[in-house]
């Protein structure tokens, strides 16, 4: 039996004459940059995401970078975040001349550890605070980062928080106090990926920065078209980072369905945990979930050994499977300057050599999720 990590193919054939419409309609119109498409999703998205703004973009690279130049964040400055995530993260500091601080993630969301964030700030002398000025929490594989902590830490001290959504549009938090937000809308910047292995995917690149504040909206908007407004009259220097209005007229027909594409994901991963708790196989250990809403990008699990074998194994048997990351960014020859020791984020490290993604996507059945389980099950137990 087949089980490709993804399947894209399968959710094209559900909406194809949407798309096929959607697009003939952008064609037809001959407005091929931002336009009225753009429009209407960056209208939907915000409401989706529960804020009042969201600005298209090009992508979830462009997302965060134009985000951190909004932000005001340039050459030395410090931002924090996590080395277990996308280069892209990282990449965007490096981009606009900051200084990337790394901090460790939590075992069992593999989220940035804010007992490890609050220590780091709590340990840097007052040079280092007056350019500390910014946090980017990762909401890793479609789970929120302990924000009610992070927001406590930054809050008091005046930093901008921008959250990395890119692979988490949907996802939620609960407070304490019972309220409940969702991924992109607890910060000043809210940033995500349509990138098309995303929930919500484009057929190409694209991005959403979303925020409640209104001049960071007018910011952003200014800045993804060179900085102009009105055009060729520049008064700050921005970039290309326009969406265009194909990838949002397919965006649109795509988000009508995400919650319920979302909640069959959640479903599938409740059948793996059901079909592996049979088997008690002590060598996996299934992703933690918190009490908000995890909306599965990836189902990660940590295997005690024989991580690549077992990946291997799995491609014999027509499984297909991912490895998110192999390399923490700390260790990357690109961030060789920082002067990180792989043993600095050991946890990092450990899920680096342990971690192994599983098909996930909505249009799985119950017998290719059985197979999937029970070739992991042939593996260890031979």
């Amino acid at each position: 039996m087949n089980v490709p990590l993804l399947d894209l193919k399968a959710q094209y054939k559900t909406i194809k004459e949407e798309i096929l419409d959607a697009t003939l309609e952008v064609y037809e119109s001959q407005r091929f940059i931002l336009g009225p498409k753009v429009e209407e999703l960056e209208e939907k998205i915000a409401e989706y995401t529960g804020v009042r703004y969201a600005v298209g973009v090009s992508s979830g690279t462009d997302a965060l970078l134009v985000s951190l130049m909004a932000g005001d964040i340039g050459k030395g400055d410090l931002v924090i975040t996590t080395p277990y995530t996308f280069f892209a993260t990282v990449g965007s500091i490096e981009r606009i001349g900051a200084i990337p601080l790394l901090v460790d993630i939590d075992p069992r969301t593999y989220n940035i550890d804010t007992e490890l964030l609050e220590e780091k700030i709590s340990s840097m002398h007052e040079e280092e605070l007056s350019r500390l000025k910014a946090i980017i929490p990762v909401h890793l594989f479609g789970q929120c980062a302990n924000m009610e902590k992070i927001l406590e830490i930054a809050n008091s001290r005046g930093i901008i928080i921008i959250e990395d959504a890119a692979q988490a549009i949907g996802s939620e938090y609960r407070f304490k106090d019972g309220s409940v937000k969702r991924a992109g809308s607890m910060s000043k910047f809210g940033c995500f990926s349509f990138f098309p292995s995303k929930n919500l995917g484009s057929f190409g690149d694209g991005g959403m920065v979303t925020t409640d504040d209104k001049d960071a909206y007018q910011k952003i908007s200014i800045m993804r078209v060179h900085g102009s407004r009105p055009k060729y009259y520049h008064k700050v220097v921005g970039g290309n980072f326009r969406l265009d209005s194909l990838q949002a007229a397919i965006l649109l027909v795509k988000l009508n369905y995400l919650d319920k594409w979302t909640e069959k994901r959640r479903a599938n991963a409740r059948t793996y945990r059901d079909l592996f708790a049979k088997l008690d196989l002590e060598e996996v250990e299934l992703p933690f979930e918190g009490d908000g809403r995890h909306i599965y990008n990836q189902f990660v699990v940590k295997v005690s050994n024989e991580r690549d074998d077992l990946k291997n194994f799995l491609a014999d048997h027509g499984i297909g499977s991912e490895i998110y990351y192999p390399v923490p960014l700390h260790m990357q020859e690109c961030f060789k300057h920082l002067n990180y020791k792989p043993e600095d984020c050991p946890v990092s490290l450990d899920a680096s050599v342990k971690t192994l993604a599983l098909p996930i996507y909505s249009e799985l059945s119950f017998e290719q999720i059985e197979h999937v389980v029970d070739t992991i099950n042939s593996f260890y137990r031979g």
